[in-house]
């Protein structure tokens, strides 16, 4: 059975990775489909995040990278797949990705959509939270494979992070407040 993950990958994250590897073991084929989305203002190229996909999925052998343009139903018609693949963090996620899964139902009763509950580490990231850290300079080496790291860096201009320290602003105790005498 085939799999489509249909997204934008930009950049690809480790909960990206996380839904790859482990659809890669539910389905024989798992095709990353990367969307060209006008809309959209990407930080990578189109063929960028196509050779990040293929470099950090290598390991995986029945797993395949394309890129594709238009309604990812006609995508996997074309590609013959019978699941569409989508990763769920949280509820919201859920209320989107059911839409869309009854859209795409209109449109093709041959394809199933298959959700997979985001590992718990994985709950908060999205690539959109990734170059927002990246972007004020943060660490974002725990979020996405190394060499995609050291990209992000590179296109915001930044030299990697050698740490990601918290500090926090000093307040100076608390007094205690006088108190009035009790008559």
């Amino acid at each position: 059975m085939i799999a489509i993950y249909p997204g934008s990958f930009d950049p690809i994250t480790l909960g990206h990775l996380d839904i790859i590897q482990r659809g890669s073991r539910l389905f024989d084929r798992v095709i990353v489909a990367v969307l060209r989305n006008p809309n959209k203002t990407p930080l990578f190229t189109v063929q960028q995040r196509l050779d990040q996909i293929r470099l950090t999925t290598q390991h995986l052998s029945n797993v395949e990278v394309d890129g594709f343009d238009g309604l990812t139903v006609n995508y996997a018609q074309k590609k013959q797949a019978q699941v569409l693949l989508r990763g769920l963090r949280a509820i919201s996620d859920f209320e989107v990705e059911l839409q869309m899964a009854h859209t795409n139902k209109t449109i093709s009763t041959q394809i199933e959509t298959v959700f997979l509950a985001t590992s718990n580490e994985y709950s908060f990231l999205s690539s959109s939270v990734v170059k927002e850290i990246a972007r004020f300079g943060g660490s974002v080496d725990h979020l996405v494979p190394q060499q995609i790291a050291l990209e992000i860096y590179k296109c915001y201009n930044h030299t990697p992070p050698t740490a990601n320290p918290i500090t926090t602003e000093a307040l100076p105790p608390l007094q205690s407040m006088p108190t009035e005498p009790e008559t």
